[in-house]
């Protein structure tokens, strides 16, 4: 039997009103930061929150997904169990975690998801999650087609969630502990310091510099906006857009934007379905661009490539506009064919390798009127938009409306007169109503269409409506607008109970875990972890980083980008040689020295402190 598969657009939210906008332009399903133990420390949401989001998404028969994924110390599992459950009564979906201390609570029938956190990279790493109950897993950012295509392979039944937008953290998620190195704030707790958007000196062995100033672990940011078909074929379920900590018209843009592309292929591909309902209309023309971003790159989807860093800067460039013509006085101009807007802010890469911006005070034309001048402003530099004041304004007010399909059945009884109502998931409320019946005196169908059509301040639009009357029977619009009222309450009301949660995982048996040996890498700030591990196979469990906090040398980061073939100098894909002397050290602004290693029977470097 033919079986589609749903496909999800997985959409942030750093607060309510993000989610609630993701949900009206498009989401499937919404992530959203716990009041606590959230990887983003700083956008935690309360329950009361989550329950209002829930309760809006289920309309839509959209999940809600809650991050409690860092690591947690032993005195934090009470409460974590007492918030899960307080998660749970406010109508969550599911919870993305990381500590498999959570595994072992006493909790609500929720489904776990793998948090990315948990480094989720191998064929063995996601059967043995499967295993033991994780309902979706959250894949390493850092795979390939091919590998994401294996992994489906090996565990068909459970579902792959993929990053397709956003940010890129440098190191694999969950395997960096620089920040808590240096500064104390675990990345794993939710306290990233942002290190690798810092900029560097590059030193070889003799204290020679390769490169000065420059942001040398700055990834440009993800976007799989145009390989969404491979991902799906390769096995991709869930397609996650990053950004916890964006603002609300990003969310509104990006979300907009790949719901238009996934709405493609799904009307082509008839193998995958929506994993929600609605029909989404936009008053904008979504584009990506013009959302925060440092330049695009499919990262390694198709192996490695050279277009995955952005050294001059971690800020955001935005759209490219064209390039300078020429600077005269207090103006210059631009030549390209998009228009300016008085209040933009513009921005460019100086000739000393800097990011300078700047506001546009006035637009004649192609000719720029800047508040204050730009430095080093020069003919045929690039030109950037990381503001658009027209766009920005557009995407301030409300910017789409979602609709669920309905249609209307208008019948008669003995007594008086029916109406029921469909929508597009076969969901069907009807009501009777004791009425006489009057025959009218022109025909009704048109005022009846109306008045039924009147749905605006609902959730619904009117496709269809049908009348099975033996007579053409009079009745007044503002009974007809009444019945319409109760009916759609009604509905709403059959909308939410028909919402059905994701199922809990089942587990199978004791799997082993695919390593025998679990070094700080492993994570496990707490007993509970500790034992998960223990009934599972590992014999040797060392603590945490943040927990023992080792003495001596330590690799705080691998990662998968390498500097070493960003210079042109891998022996395996360039295979040509340095003109440096290894080991190579990256120094921080404020001194700090920190080891290369390259491993390449891994194709990784490691950064060691």
């Amino acid at each position: 039997m033919f079986q589609q598969r749903p496909i999800e657009l997985l959409a942030p939210a750093k607060n309510l009103e993000c989610g609630i906008a993701a949900i009206d332009h498009g989401a499937d399903a919404v992530y959203i930061g716990a009041p606590r133990f959230g990887a983003r420390a700083s956008a935690g949401n309360s329950v009361d929150d989550i329950r209002t989001l829930a309760d809006y998404a289920h309309l839509f028969h959209a999940r809600i997904y809650v991050t409690v994924n860092t690591i947690l110390r032993d005195d934090e599992l009470a409460d974590t169990e007492q918030m899960i459950w307080q998660l749970y009564e406010a109508g969550v979906d599911a919870l993305i975690v990381q500590d498999m201390a959570i595994t072992r609570m006493n909790l609500p029938p929720i489904a776990l998801h793998a948090s990315t956190q948990m480094d989720n990279r191998t064929v063995e790493k996601v059967r043995f999650l499967a295993d033991v109950g994780f309902t979706q897993v959250v894949l390493a950012r850092e795979l390939s087609l091919d590998e994401i295509a294996e992994i489906h392979h090996a565990v068909p039944n459970t579902p792959l969630e993929v990053f397709v937008h956003g940010a890129l953290c440098v190191s694999y998620s969950g395997q960096c502990y620089v920040s808590e190195a240096c500064y104390g704030r675990s990345a794993n707790r939710g306290e990233c310091a942002q290190f690798c958007r810092l900029a560097f000196t590059m030193e070889d062995a003799e204290g020679r510099v390769i490169a000065r100033d420059k942001h040398l672990l700055s990834l440009k940011d993800l976007n799989q906006s145009n390989r969404l078909e491979q991902l799906l074929d390769a096995g991709a379920s869930s397609l996650k857009i990053e950004g916890r900590l964006k603002d609300v018209t990003y969310v509104k843009n990006v979300v907009a934007f790949y719901r238009h592309q996934l709405d493609q292929i799904i009307k082509r591909r008839k193998e995958y379905r929506r994993a929600s309902s609605g029909r989404v209309v936009t008053d904008f023309q979504p584009q990506l661009d013009k959302s925060f971003n440092r330049g695009f790159t499919h990262y390694f989807l198709e192996g490695r490539t050279s277009d995955i860093f952005s050294f001059d800067t971690p800020k955001s460039l935005g759209e490219e506009m064209g390039s300078v013509k020429e600077v005269r006085g207090n103006s210059f101009t631009v030549a390209g064919i998009k228009p300016f807007n008085n209040g933009d802010g513009l921005c460019y890469i100086d000739n000393t390798g800097r990011l300078q911006g700047f506001r546009v005070n006035r637009v004649d034309g192609n000719r720029l009127f800047p508040q204050e001048m730009p430095p080093r402003l020069a003919p045929r530099t690039k030109i950037y938009r990381n503001f658009d004041l027209k766009f920005e304004q557009q995407l301030s007010r409300k910017s789409a409306e979602r609709r669920i399909q309905v249609e209307a059945l208008l019948g008669e009884t003995p007594f008086g007169f029916s109406l029921t109502l469909t929508d597009e998931d076969d969901i069907s409320v009807s009501i009777a109503v004791e009425y006489q019946k009057e025959q009218a005196r022109t025909p009704q169908t048109e005022n009846l269409r109306t008045q039924l059509g009147k749905l605006g301040n609902t959730p619904f639009e009117l496709t269809d409506m049908q009348v099975e009357w033996v007579q053409n029977w009079f009745l007044p619009s503002s009974v007809i607008a009444e019945w319409r009222r109760q009916v759609v309450d009604l509905l709403l009301r059959a909308r939410r109970i028909n919402h059905r949660r994701p199922p809990v995982g089942i587990k199978k048996g004791r799997p082993t875990f695919p390593i025998k040996k679990l070094t700080y890498t492993g994570n496990v700030m707490n007993a509970e972890a500790k034992a998960f591990y223990h009934a599972h196979g590992v014999s040797d469990i060392q603590p945490a980083f943040e927990a023992i906090k080792p003495e001596g040398e330590q690799v705080v980061m691998t990662c998968r980008h390498c500097l070493r073939y960003s210079m042109g100098w891998c022996p395996v894909h360039h295979r040509k040689s340095s003109p440096f002397r290894e080991p190579y050290y990256i120094i921080s602004s404020d001194g700090r020295r920190f080891r290369l290693e390259f491993d390449c029977r891994n194709c990784q470097m490691k950064v060691w402190k």
